[in-house]
């Protein structure tokens, strides 16, 4: 079995945004001056109560709009980091909006060890902007990426999302175009998903919304082409990173390793509301308040709403699925190590019935979805799953 003794990756959740987009199902809610001041306070408590068990190398901070914080609350922050020898971490990402952007904030950010950004494009349809929500426009993407590059960030994702209500492949197309133009490292490309509780949800369910499943299809077969075209290695189902001249491995040197530590199944901690965590076997969630959460800290104590413990096969089929998503599949030895199971065995039944469809491929090493099998990964991945 994979121990890990000492956890090497953290998540830090901030929730707060502008506005929050139609799609969007994660917890966040408005930006509230004094109530994101409490919330600094808190998380730093937070972290210190964590900090022994820590040593990262990749911190990520996702939300929400962790861009939409002040200097101040930054300063904060990463003096908060520094003083618990939180810093230095190999990979340190932190998302933003393009709305959120300003030299000096960029400048905080990469001096204190932020190395990577995350921007939240979509699109660089003014219309699909607007239709999706956002608070930000196409002039600000190019803005705000030439902003990142002069404080110093050369690794940027940018995300990008298609099957929009109302997109068309060609609009698509001209998105991906001026997306691979600006040269980033990595693209995260994901097709909308109609969230229950969400305003596009109610729409669909209104009859408003038409879902166009064979235009999906369409424009993922041009999200391949194209960024296979532009230089970009896919990695995972929906990301794409860039590979130097000299690299070799499983993934492109540019692919996110804090999301390749999820789906291969490893340890982090989830620090802030609503973020979920997984030490040494038992997953735990923060309570997705931010005011019952800084209650919480505010007394000296995590701020946990509920932790489960899975029991080693259920956990290990987890683990499967979830790896299954990458294009290297999972290689036998690896995915032993890490959760005590030989794939080969305790699947058989599983991965017969996807090589007969078509859909992967094993051999003495691994076990992986093809090209077609990826696309059906979300019911493969379910195949995997025990109880």
């Amino acid at each position: 079995m994979f121990d890990e003794s000492i956890i090497s990756h953290l998540y830090v959740h901030v929730p707060f945004c502008a506005r929050k987009c139609d799609y969007c199902a994660f917890f966040s809610e408005a930006a509230d001056g004094e109530l994101i001041n409490r919330y600094v306070d808190a998380l730093i408590s937070e972290m210190g109560l964590v900090a022994a068990q820590l040593k990262p190398q990749t911190v990520f901070f996702g939300g929400g709009t962790p861009s939409l914080l002040n200097l101040r609350q930054w300063e904060r922050i990463l003096t908060a980091m520094s003083r618990l020898n939180l810093t230095g971490a190999a990979e340190w990402t932190v998302e933003c909006n393009p709305a959120t952007v300003s030299l000096d904030k960029a400048k905080l950010l990469r001096d204190g060890g932020v190395n990577r950004i995350s921007m939240g494009a979509q699109s660089f349809d003014e219309a699909l902007l607007d239709r999706l929500g956002r608070v930000h426009g196409r002039e600000m993407i190019f803005k705000s990426f030439d902003i990142l590059r002069d404080a110093g960030f050369d690794n940027v994702n940018l995300d990008l999302m298609f099957a929009i209500p109302g997109q068309t492949l060609e609009t698509w197309r001209q998105t991906l175009a001026e997306a691979l133009a600006m040269g980033s490292e990595h693209l995260a490309c994901y097709e909308v998903i109609y969230e229950e509780d969400t305003p596009l949800f109610a729409q669909l369910q209104a009859g408003k919304i038409h879902v166009d499943e064979d235009l999906a299809c369409a424009m993922y077969d041009e999200l391949l082409a194209a960024t296979a075209a532009g230089g970009l290695e896919q990695y995972e189902i929906a990301n794409f990173a860039r590979r130097g001249a000299a690299a070799h491995g499983e993934v492109p040197d540019r692919a996110c390793r804090h999301n390749i530590n999820y789906w291969r199944g490893g340890s982090f901690h989830g620090l802030g509301p609503g973020a979920t965590g997984y030490v040494r076997g038992i997953r735990a969630r923060n309570w997705a308040n931010t005011t019952l959460y800084c209650e919480q800290l505010e007394r000296g104590q995590r701020a946990i709403e509920w932790s489960e413990e899975l029991a080693p096969l259920a956990r290990a089929g987890e683990i499967a699925a979830f790896g299954l998503r990458m294009t290297a599949g999972w290689p036998l030895e690896q995915f032993e190590r890490r959760t005590g199971f030989d794939l080969r065995k305790e699947w058989k039944t599983e991965i017969s019935r996807m090589i007969e469809l078509g859909y992967g491929t094993l051999d003495h090493q691994r076990f992986q979805l093809n090209a077609t099998g990826l696309r059906f990964a979300d019911w493969a991945g379910a195949e995997f799953l025990r109880s």
